[in-house]
């Protein structure tokens, strides 16, 4: 073997390293195993680093090897990901898989109408960001394996992100995914189909023949693993022939939840500047709303790049809400109370529901087929979009839950 062949590594080194490890495997021709551990916390977690690696060593039969290991205040799902990382590369085609345990909280799933009015990206290669994510209360957590992802890391994202599945509590965020393009994507899923994920984003998505071969690619490995959780698709819009196709990609299978819009790409690809007024975008994001309403799935916007602009934030989402978007995307946590507060309904629109549902429910009562509110008659998109606006109320504290009883 020449160097190359024996010496593989994964993960990070630097000063400025937080919450992550580097790894370094080289094969050896006999002496065992031995490992070099360098840890900042090495007197209180030295002892549990090296019973790691050891215990990783005995599930990979490997027998002789040196192991050196530059931690950085890595968790034990980040340095098993780390170290099965560069072990592939010395044995791609071992086929076993090192799992960390699953978090008790885990096991919750979702449903194709859950609230998305924020979801928080994560790069998928940097573990630092992932334990406390769910604690600034997104209602959904994306880790993303395509553009926050360097092309020599994506290999290694993909057990970062499937370690972080099972091991990370995400306090109740719907567990979403963004898979690279395909078709790199398709390679993606079976590291994150069999780990309780709710939701993969497929990017750059521009007919509905991309939406059916991740679906497919799906239900292969669901049935191999033998997986029953229901697992939704997010198809993101970000070129001008994915606008033509919106409805086509939205409506291309009962599994899309939402329509979503990347307007960087998106912006790109029909040449000019994306502002923060979003003229240029205009018709593209209502021609996605319109497309997502008509196939029944939510419509959800973009993000907003400008991460210190709270003002300009809320403006934002109030312009997406008035298009008829019902989330947005966040790229850094303290975005996420802005969104919610933006999308949060009016006192007026408050009221208005109040009466709609009121009425909804004094007719069935009364086992009426058509439900009016004074002279006007109400049909059942009113209701279900006035249903909504009470359930937004109530999860943003401006309503009580047991208002109609008051």
């Amino acid at each position: 073997m020449n160097r190359e062949q024996i010496i593989a590594s994964s993960g990070k080194r630097g000063e400025k390293v937080r919450s992550d490890c580097y790894v370094e495997i080289e094969m050896t021709k006999s002496g065992g195993i031995k490992t070099s551990v360098q840890s900042k916390v090495e007197v209180m977690y030295g002892q549990s680093i090296n019973d790691l690696l050891i215990e990783m060593c005995d599930f990979f039969e490997l027998k002789n090897a040196i192991i050196t290991v530059e931690d950085y205040g890595a968790l034990p799902f980040t340095l098993s990901a780390r170290f099965e990382a560069a072990y592939k590369k010395l044995f791609p085609d071992d086929q076993k898989e090192f799992f960390p345990s699953f978090h008790k909280n885990n096991f919750y799933n979702s449903s194709k109408e859950q609230m998305r009015r924020s979801r928080l990206y994560l790069p998928g290669d940097e573990p630092k960001f992932y334990p406390n994510a769910g604690l600034h209360k997104p209602d959904g957590i994306i880790l993303d394996l395509e553009d926050s992802v360097a092309p020599s890391e994506k290999d290694s994202a993909r057990y970062l992100v499937r370690n972080a599945l099972r091991a990370v509590d995400f306090y109740g965020a719907e567990r979403m995914v963004r898979i690279n393009q395909l078709p790199m994507g398709l390679d993606d899923l079976r590291f994150v189909v069999p780990h309780n994920v709710h939701v993969l984003l497929v990017p750059k998505c521009e007919s509905s023949d991309t939406v059916k071969q991740v679906e497919e690619e799906i239900n292969i490995i669901k049935a191999v693993k033998n997986i029953s959780n229901e697992i939704y698709l997010m198809p993101i819009i970000e070129s001008a022939l994915g606008v033509v196709k919106a409805f086509e990609i939205a409506s291309a299978s009962e599994k899309v939840c939402a329509l979503a819009v990347g307007l960087e790409d998106y912006t790109a690809d029909i040449g000019v500047e994306r502002t923060n007024e979003g003229r240029e975008s205009f018709y593209a994001r209502s021609a996605i709303v319109n497309a997502a309403k008509a196939a029944g799935v939510q419509a959800i916007d973009t993000v907003f790049s400008d991460v210190n602009d709270m003002d300009a934030l809320r403006a934002s989402v109030v312009e997406a809400k008035s298009l008829g978007f019902e989330g947005k995307g966040c790229i850094h946590p303290r975005q996420i109370k802005v969104v919610h507060e933006a999308f949060a309904p009016t006192e007026k629109e408050i009221e208005k529901a109040k009466k709609i549902v009121t009425a909804f429910n004094d007719a069935q009562k009364q086992g009426l087929g058509v439900v009016s509110l004074g002279s006007k008659m109400i049909d059942a998109p009113v209701v279900k979009r006035a249903q909504h606006t009470i359930s937004l109320a109530i999860l943003n504290g401006l309503l009580e839950r047991d208002w109609e009883g008051r």
